[in-house]
């Protein structure tokens, strides 16, 4: 059959390969050059359990249990148990495909384990030190050029081509099926490319919000184009910050595995704050540690807390973190000798296209992996060094469920009360938004802690929103992408009344358990993309 697979992060790459292995045509579709995603800026690991890391100590059970306390009630135990269960075969095929693991003592030893926040135990698994998402990235894209499959590079997905169901009328919800993607390459040109399945691995959208780790290219462009289809989300009001990044501009992230190698925080004064927030100070859940700090930055009138780092030795952090190093370097810190200004920034989003346990999306013939699916493994708050390890797991398992004939009945979805725009011409001079203007209005008003009366002032803000003119056609493709979740990211928050994981509303700051579940939606009917007509053709 014929499959495309939009993304070239680790989720997208094994997607494409293990179906180019099972015989499958394969297109490879990514808007930047092929390594570009957010893998590649991955420092701290993949969090699995194996024998050949000794891990004696700790069990699969005992990460699931960890998995589960940090998505605060709202993981899917199924999924987590998978995950955390099939995790170590997927990094075996990886050590098979030549990816290079740290060991304790040098080769044929145990790999080495590390330790992060809300883990029980050492079992992250890292490479070259801070390198891992890189060093992932690499053993795939040199996998991927073993197979025969296309790949189209510079190339931006627009919408999905989506037509009539035959089998509309069986609950599938909206009659719908997805039969490939409509593309803008760099030149301007575009494309149609059919398929018989589309594999959507285009990751978070962190270009939101004006603080973000992310490259720039996460601008949600699968979410988007899924919701315009008429695919369920869900659970899009959960988005993490990453408690440290460091501030320059640019807020370069610096690892979580830093803490959990004994770096600690303290606030202006030299105090370490984050012994009063938490039993866990700065091990401590991510949402936790990132509201940690917001508060000790607010009583600092926003000034920068500090990473302290400095009890590990300069020798010690360049071996095991040279390329966070390298980049403290090149900003004039020397984190052996000094602390570093760190601030929270948008990292990981736990909420996108709702999927089943075979990446599956509402929607017959469109799939979902990696940051761009909501799987239901992270629940509220994702679990540090997860992410590499989900999209290992349901990259694979979408691939091996490519042929199936049976689809999942769709969950029952709220409306989103938004309108998808589609790059009309603005109504009125007010509507349009740059994307700068939409991140700052977003971290004000949709970021790390949030209001009933700040959600409103955005939900306002983007009612009539449509991106401004840039010059640059592929740019307002992501901005119209970007306005389109910044309003469903607004509705999902203000609907839950309660704070939960990634979600924090000071106006309702306890959890409410009435509240323990996911969140679907999907956009009215008037707002979907038109149903194209039937053609025919192969892979362009």
């Amino acid at each position: 059959m014929r499959v495309v697979v939009v993304g070239s992060g680790a989720a997208g790459l094994l997607a494409a390969y293990r179906a180019a292995t099972l015989g499958h045509e394969v297109a490879l579709v990514t808007k930047a050059d092929l390594p570009e995603s957010n893998t590649r800026y991955a420092q701290g690991g993949v969090a699995a359990v194996m024998p050949e890391a000794d891990a004696g100590d700790d069990s699969v059970e005992a990460h699931v249990a960890d998995t589960l306390v940090a998505g605060a009630g709202l993981c899917d135990v199924e999924a987590v148990r998978l995950l955390c269960a099939q995790g170590p075969e997927r990094v075996r095929d990886l050590l098979a495909l030549g990816l290079d693991l740290d060991r304790v003592d040098g080769p044929g030893s145990a790999l080495a384990r590390g330790r992060e926040a809300a883990h029980s135990a050492a079992r992250v698994l890292h490479s070259h030190g801070d390198s891992t998402g890189l060093s992932i990235e690499i053993a795939l894209i040199g996998a991927v050029r073993t197979v025969p499959l296309e790949v189209h590079e510079h190339t931006m997905l627009r919408d999905l081509v989506v037509e009539a169901d035959s089998r509309g009328g069986d609950g599938r919800g909206t009659g719908r099926r997805v039969v490939g993607v409509d593309v803008v390459r760099a030149d301007g040109t575009s494309a149609t490319l059919r398929a018989d399945a589309v594999v959507l691995a285009t990751g978070g959208a962190g270009q939101l919000f004006r603080h973000t780790t992310n490259p720039e290219v996460t601008t949600g462009d699968g979410v988007a184009a899924a919701l315009r289809a008429g695919a369920v989300v869900a659970d899009l009001e959960f988005y993490q910050f990453h408690p440290t990044a460091l501030a320059v501009p640019g807020t370069p992230l610096i690892s979580e595995a830093v803490r959990g190698e004994g770096a600690v925080l303290r606030d202006g004064a030299g105090r370490r704050f984050m012994l009063d927030v938490h039993p866990d100070a700065e091990l401590a859940p991510r949402d936790v540690v990132a509201r940690g700090i917001a508060a000790a930055m607010a009583a600092q009138g926003g000034a920068p807390v500090y990473l302290d780092a400095t009890a590990l030795g300069g020798q010690r952090l360049a071996r095991r973190f040279p390329g966070i190093t390298a980049t403290l370097q090149t900003h004039g810190f020397d984190w052996g000798a000094e602390q570093v200004p760190v601030t929270p920034a948008a990292h990981y989003w736990m909420g996108g296209v709702r999927t089943d346990l075979s990446g599956r999306t509402s929607l017959p013939g469109l799939f979902a992996v990696g940051e761009a699916a909501c799987t239901g493994v992270h629940g509220a708050n994702r679990l540090a060094s997860n992410s590499l390890l989900e999209a290992l797991v349901f990259g694979w398992r979408a691939a091996e469920a490519l042929d199936t004939q049976d689809w999942p009945t769709p969950p029952a979805a709220r409306t989103l009360p938004v309108a998808a725009s589609r790059g009309r011409k603005v109504s009125r001079p007010n509507g349009a938004l740059s994307r700068e203007a939409l991140q700052a209005l977003l971290w004000a008003d949709a970021g790390l802690v949030r209001d009933a009366a700040g959600l409103r002032r955005a939900a306002d803000a983007l009612a009539d929103a449509r991106p401004a003119a840039s010059g640059d056609p592929l740019r307002e493709l992501e901005d119209r992408n970007l306005i389109d979740l910044g309003r469903a990211v607004v509705a999902a928050a203000l609907a839950r009344t309660e704070s939960r994981g990634g979600h924090a509303r000071s106006d309702h700051p306890a959890a409410d358990p009435a509240q323990a579940v996911s969140t679907t939606w999907r956009l009215p009917a008037a707002a979907l993309v038109p149903v194209a007509a039937p053609t025919t053709g192969a892979l362009a």
